[in-house]
């Protein structure tokens, strides 16, 4: 079983959102937070962890209802491969569904893109 997400955002709508630190707040975890204050350019970055936290709702078929968009967070590996990082609900809702996630993210000059695979646990792709 497979399910799949996608999300494309325009970066100066992000930049824009992201004059209010309610917005970020709400919608960034504090590891998150972290990892874009230590980037040359934070608002690309935000953008294309918005954009996945989006098209990780779409693939896990809940959309943005049932958790909170911090609780799903978007922090990179030793290599810079994206991965999401669950907690409270969002993490319970996978966990119901017994899903893992592979994620993409990918960015021009003005849009950023993330696509995300849910695949149930064990399962090979």
């Amino acid at each position: 079983m497979l399910k799949n997400g996608i999300d494309l955002i325009e970066i100066e709508r992000i930049r824009h959102s992201c004059e209010n630190p309610t917005f970020i707040n709400r919608v960034f975890g504090e590891k998150e937070r972290a990892q874009f204050s230590a980037q040359a350019h934070p608002a690309t970055h935000m953008a294309g962890a918005f954009a996945a936290k989006e098209a990780f709702a779409k693939a896990l078929g809940t959309g943005i209802r049932g958790f909170s968009l911090c609780e799903v967070e978007v922090l990179h590996d030793a290599l810079g491969a994206p991965y999401f990082a669950l907690s409270g609900q969002a993490k319970a809702l996978a966990d119901a569904q017994n899903l893992e996630f592979a994620l993409s993210i990918t960015h021009t000059d003005t849009l950023a893109a993330a696509f995300v695979t849910a695949y149930r646990k064990g399962e090979v792709l």
